[in-house]
């Protein structure tokens, strides 16, 4: 199974392999017309064995091999990470034929990303997804960054990777909830493009929650090519891309919030993301409409939150709430003074709308905190 699409008449793939013919990476690898070195930057909580044979396969394309190993969470996607990598690659003398490989989740993928466009304004990126929102997400579409100052991807390019493979043994091996986080972006691209994908993980739940190869290699390819349909003709995200944010204006000032007073992973991502879709339709529509509804039942079949809980965090409510409404004006898709969401009308009819009603904000925002 692959996925090939041409962005300014380059060729690039999306190329899913099983655990029993990793040779696919090597060959890839090795029909890249590079000068056969390779940057390999690893996530540190990856297994061993994924580890070593992912390597011990590039090897086999004959290039030379130099390895980084990076710890990956949240708080580490920034300057210091990214120049690490820049320090390795002037000092091994790479050059714009030269690859780097990363093996990791959103964190690495990002800044490896970031790293390659910005290294002799651009080598050749591959990625081999580790996380399962990385893998149905950030894997393509070419955004790149790094957290600046405590704002989520506030410094980045857009440079899209020359080969993306997902492994079927790392989907195997992830834990439950890196495994479900992932998910919740799969829900936002059935609801905005590809009506296949709801019913997809509505009538095969069981088969995707035992993690069925066949099923969930369909439910990734679905995804990536609803993505890609959003993206292929709006690369720098100014019209129906934008779409692709459905979730995140609410998402990225609820992660913000909570890592602004606890410096450790509380919430995933993509568990943001899903609270935050809950929220944007909320803002536009209330409880009652069918998309909220189809969403939240969603979430709750793949074991993904709806609400935020003040349990097992250091938050009066109003503190919370009113530190999550700061950060949606901080959100980058702001233009002038009002933020923006993704407004789904029905399903797969987006549009980009201003929040303006700053009330109603509040009570979207109010309505998926818990005292317990």
């Amino acid at each position: 199974m692959k996925i090939d699409y041409r962005i300014n008449n380059n060729k690039h793939s999306v190329v899913f392999c099983r655990s029993n013919k990793l040779d696919a990476v090597s060959k890839s690898v090795a029909s890249i017309k590079s000068d056969k070195n390779i940057l390999f930057i690893y996530d540190d909580k990856i297994s061993r064995n994924i580890v070593n044979e992912i390597y011990d396969e590039l090897k086999l394309s004959g290039c030379k091999i130099i390895k980084i190993e990076c710890a990956a969470e949240k708080f580490n996607k920034n300057e210091k990470l990214l120049f690490k990598i820049l320090d390795v690659l002037l000092a091994n003398n790479f050059t714009k034929k030269s690859i780097i490989i990363s093996l990791g989740g959103g964190v690495i993928g990002d800044v490896s990303a970031l790293a390659s466009s910005l290294y002799l304004r651009g080598l050749y990126y591959v990625c081999i997804p580790t996380t399962m929102t990385a893998i149905v997400d950030s894997s393509i579409g070419g955004k790149t960054a790094i957290n600046y100052k405590g704002i989520i991807n506030s410094i980045g390019t857009y440079y899209h990777p020359k080969l993306v493979f997902i492994i079927d043994e790392i989907i195997k091996t992830l834990p439950d909830r890196e495994f479900f986080a992932g998910i919740a972006e799969v829900i936002k691209c059935g609801v905005i493009g590809d009506k296949k994908i709801l019913k997809l993980l509505k009538s095969k739940k069981e088969q995707i929650l035992k993690r069925n190869n066949n099923f969930i290699f369909k439910m990734c390819y679905l995804t990536l090519k609803t993505k890609l349909k959003f993206f292929i003709d709006d690369i720098y995200e100014k019209d129906k891309r934008l779409s692709l944010n459905f979730g995140h204006t609410f998402a990225h000032a609820i992660e913000m919030a909570i890592e602004q007073k606890i410096k450790k992973d509380y919430i995933r991502h993509g568990e943001a993301v899903g609270i935050g879709m809950l929220c944007e339709v909320f803002y536009e529509k209330g409880k009652k409409e069918k998309v909220y509804q189809t969403i939240k039942s969603l979430l709750e079949n793949y074991n993904l939150p709806t609400n935020i809980s003040l349990k097992d965090i250091p938050f009066k409510k109003s503190n919370l709430q009113n530190s999550i409404y700061k950060n949606i004006f901080l959100d980058k898709k702001k233009i002038d003074k009002y933020p923006r969401y993704i407004s789904v009308k029905n399903f797969h009819n987006t549009r980009v709308k201003e929040i303006q009603d700053f009330d109603l904000l509040n009570d979207s925002i109010t309505q998926i905190i818990m005292d317990k």
